[in-house]
């Protein structure tokens, strides 16, 4: 029999796995997080059904990939419009209250869609118009979202890993959205998928209702609109670590992302499968990206964070010109995988960076900058995407997608260099011009 010494021993590696789970899950300690974590994890997958099933019925009614461009490109360009606004709104008022009515206006647009598509009065007109419409819905649901995250976690050192989490929430939802899309369409169509989404906004307004928020009071002031936008670009413009991450997010969302409007051509033409392909393909960008977000979230610190930003673009361009020469599902679900990592890599990394940075007072400005450069250029990308790819080929285009988003960063990568560079450098070297500079960035130390 092992002496208690020994039997002390053999249990601190199980002790410090269960240390580690419980650091990599904290930020679920608080109440208020808890409900937003399980109600927005359940909306977001019907969000994914309705993304997947809205592109399989554009593909099959039309057969184009131009198409699917453009509605892609209608569904995000008034996120791109309007997120300033819903920027100067997520300063300004509730940000509960904001998004308690974009969840209602939302499941509305879902149960308008779901009742066309059953019955038979679908049109690929009717699609771009409700896309349309869900469009300004969230550039004002996206920015109040981002921006609510920080009154919802009591202590500022688990910011970066409750946006992590979120981050792993929004990809389990992309396994699982795609993954039920697929075996609906095969099955019953692609009507059901929109019912669900509608009835699953249900429950992250029954948890925006459960949380107990104190009031936070804004400051109100008698300025235009075009002020305080111009306010908060000026914010952002002065930051070198502000303005480099989200310019390299912006290159990346406008050259790369739009693989994703492409995917139904990968599984019809080129991997000669059908809706349960398409499922697999976007499942595994998910799963890729879902391990991703548990790698952050299992980061102590957010020390040297603005080192995972360019490295993990390059990684999601290698991912994106291996995928564009695969013609093997495997092979491809492996690659979408790595694609998917190097994306949430990127996109939860300059998240925290801006978050850590921001002071509240402008932060559904900033959020609304980092909205615009994530999901405002992207429906551009799209359209360009849908375009070229009826010209030269779905494999073609992703494979100079990727091959320009390395190029990017590596242009960009300097620029990031140079704002890590400020905080390591001795502080009688620098000039009095940058030591303000210097202060906003040793807030990124202090996240641990």
């Amino acid at each position: 029999m092992a002496a208690p010494a020994e039997k002390c021993k053999l249990l601190i590696p199980f002790i410090e796995k269960t240390m580690s789970l419980k650091s990599t899950f904290r930020a679920l300690q608080y109440r208020n997080y808890r409900f937003f974590f399980i109600g927005q994890g359940t909306s977001l997958i019907g969000t994914w059904m309705q993304r997947i099933a809205t592109a399989w019925l554009v593909y099959r009614l039309t057969n184009s990939a131009l198409l699917l461009g453009i509605t892609g490109f209608v569904s995000q360009i008034p996120t791109f419009i309007f997120a300033p606004f819903g920027g100067v709104f997520a300063d300004k008022w509730d940000r509960k209250k904001i998004l308690l009515i974009t969840q209602v206006l939302a499941m509305a647009q879902a149960l308008v869609l779901a009742i066309m598509v059953a019955n038979g009065s679908i049109t690929v007109t009717w699609i771009i118009i409700l896309n349309i419409c869900l469009g300004i819905i969230n550039a004002f649901d996206i920015t109040a979202r981002q921006s609510f995250v920080v009154e919802i976690v009591d202590r500022k050192e688990d910011l970066g890993n409750a946006i992590a989490l979120n981050s792993s929430m929004v990809n389990g939802a992309r396994i699982l959205g795609p993954s039920i899309t697929g075996i609906l369409i095969a099955s019953m169509g692609e009507g059901p998928c929109f019912f669900i989404n509608s009835a699953s906004y249900l429950v992250i307004i029954i948890a925006l209702l459960l949380m107990r928020t104190a009031p936070v009071k804004r400051k109100i002031e008698q300025s235009t609109m075009l002020h305080d936008f111009r306010e908060g670009f000026n914010y952002i413009l002065k930051s070198v670590p502000m303005r480099s991450t989200i310019l390299l997010l912006a290159l990346v969302s406008l050259l790369g992302m739009p693989y994703q409007v492409l995917m139904p051509v990968f599984a019809k033409d080129i991997l000669g499968g059908g809706p349960n392909t398409l499922g697999f393909l976007m499942g595994a960008a998910g799963l890729g990206a879902l391990v991703g977000a548990v790698f952050l979230a299992s980061r102590k610190s957010a020390h040297n964070i603005w080192n995972l930003i360019p490295l993990a673009a390059v990684v999601f361009g290698t991912g994106l010109i291996a995928f564009s020469l695969s013609g093997n599902l495997p092979l491809s679900l492996l690659l979408l995988m790595i694609t998917g990592f190097g994306m949430m890599i990127q996109m939860a990394s300059s998240n925290t960076l801006l978050q850590i940075l921001t002071d509240d007072d402008k932060r559904g400005r900033v959020m609304a900058f980092y909205i615009m450069a994530f999901m405002g250029m992207a429906p551009f990308g799209s359209l360009f995407a849908g375009s070229l790819a009826g010209k030269i080929g779905a494999p073609a285009t992703l494979l100079a997608g990727g091959v320009l988003c390395i190029l990017g960063t590596a242009l960009l990568f300097r620029k990031i260099q140079q704002a890590r560079d400020v905080l390591l450098s001795p502080r009688e070297e620098i000039s009095p011009r940058i030591k303000e500079e210097i202060d906003s960035l040793e807030k990124i130390a202090q996240t641990v």
